[in-house]
């Protein structure tokens, strides 16, 4: 009876608008009022949860992604992009892809990636005549690859999930989210081209030359150097996956400040307020999830969910795709580190008992709560592409089709070939 309360008060609060920290709150709250457990315990699980030295990555990853977002990292990156592919059929929609996976990997966040490269990437394919849909579709699932990238906190945030269940460093998570991150751009950029032959998007004139491209190259590189810092560093065993964080924070800096110079106060001040902004969103949401997986824990979720599965079918390719369903259906309501820390716990026994190892999951995990980043009602990053492409969420979704088939292509490579995950951490003998 006590999980049936958990579970209607968790959904009722989420159908009524309360955000997601304080639904997981309130219901773990009425859980305990509920089974006379010492409401004390709540509150010891929630500080517990988020005294944990691993996660002082979180705030310096996110801080990094601010720096960057607002330093003017993204002009150059776009220049990049588009010496490398601006003059093929649709060449601008290939380019704005390439420049949000070079920008995803130094942000390492969607959102921030969508708001960076959208504010640059979506006005110009309007005025070079691309549509409006078109422009947003592009900008936000490329977006996505981010989520996927050695910046990236949710990274962090997977792997503390996945305390007492299954033992998955960080840098073996970084690793197996390369591959991955590559092809889900390969999708992309197949889905972008697809899409203006069938509209008869014009070429962008000719090929600038190598030296356009490698001067561009020249220039964006310092910010793209962040990605390279970071692999380098954990690999030689020259600073831990934390102190990774704090040394992308410094870089940040060190490019926008000396060597762009295109970060002021005024905009460093803004980085820093939504850094905090963001912080305190992800902890709080740490803290209050690990008191609700306590419950979870303690009433057997885990167990009951693999067993109902189980009921339905034995088939490892039938329960990983049960397992992606369900994943996505609640990306789509849930933040997604909300996502993380709620389903991990649930979801990863299950598929670990059929087979599929730990930074395999987490990757799966990983790109389907970036579809939900993409698609109603939270879908927050395509609301941000949309509201830079003054066009409709309906009208995008309409031509949303080719970009979901690519993402959902790669989900399923990765989910049902476990090489593209790994294959890199098994090769460079990452730590468990």
């Amino acid at each position: 009876m006590e999980l049936t309360v958990l579970s209607i008060c968790f959904a009722v609060l989420l159908l009524l608008g309360v955000p997601v920290a304080f639904s997981i709150g309130l219901a773990s709250v009425a859980t305990v009022l509920y089974a006379g457990i010492p409401i004390p315990i709540v509150f010891q699980k929630m500080v517990g949860g988020m005294q944990i030295f691993s996660f002082l990555a979180i705030p310096f990853f996110v801080f990094a992604g601010e720096l960057m977002l607002y330093g003017g990292i993204a002009d150059r990156i776009v220049r990049f992009a588009n010496s490398l592919v601006g003059h093929v059929r649709g060449g601008l929609g290939m380019s704005n892809v390439i420049g949000c996976t070079l920008f995803g990997g130094v942000a390492g966040s969607p959102l921030a990636d969508v708001s960076a490269m959208g504010s640059v990437m979506i006005p110009l394919m309007k005025k070079e005549g691309y549509d409006a849909d078109y422009a947003v579709n592009v900008t936000t699932h490329a977006a996505l690859v981010g989520a996927l990238m050695p910046t990236s906190h949710n990274l962090i945030i997977f792997t503390l999930a996945t305390t007492g269940i299954a033992s998955v460093s960080v840098f073996s998570l970084i690793l197996a989210g390369l591959i991955p991150a590559l092809l889900l751009t390969i999708c992309n950029l197949v889905a972008a081209y697809y899409v203006a032959v069938k509209r008869g998007y014009p070429t962008r004139g000719k090929f600038p030359g190598w030296k356009e491209v490698i001067l561009s190259f020249l220039g964006a590189m310092p910010g793209l150097l962040i990605v390279v810092i970071i692999l380098a560093g954990i690999l030689s065993g020259i600073f831990t996956a934390t102190e990774s964080a704090a040394t992308a924070v410094l870089w940040a800096l060190l490019v926008t400040v000396l060597v762009y110079r295109s970060l002021s106060w005024k905009d460093f001040l803004k980085a820093c307020a939504k850094a905090c902004k963001t912080t305190g969103v992800v902890l709080l949401l740490i803290g209050i999830s690990s008191a609700f997986g306590y419950f979870m824990a303690l009433y057997e979720v885990p167990q009951k969910t693999g067993e109902l599965m189980q009921s339905v079918t034995t088939n490892p390719w039938l329960i990983f795709l049960m397992i992606n369903v369900l994943l996505f259906v609640l990306g789509t309501f849930l933040d997604m580190a909300a996502t993380i820390l709620i389903c991990t716990p649930i979801f990863l026994p299950i598929a670990m008992h059929f087979g599929m190892d730990p930074a395999q999951f987490g990757i799966v995990m990983l790109i389907n709560c970036a579809l939900g980043l993409n698609t109603p009602p939270v879908g927050v990053t395509q609301f941000v592409g949309c509201a830079i492409g003054g066009v409709s969420v309906g009208q995008v979704m309409k031509s949303i089709l080719p970009f979901y088939g690519a993402l959902i292509a790669c989900l399923m490579l990765v989910t049902y070939v476990p090489a593209f995950s790994l294959w890199l951490p098994n090769l460079l003998n990452a730590p468990k």
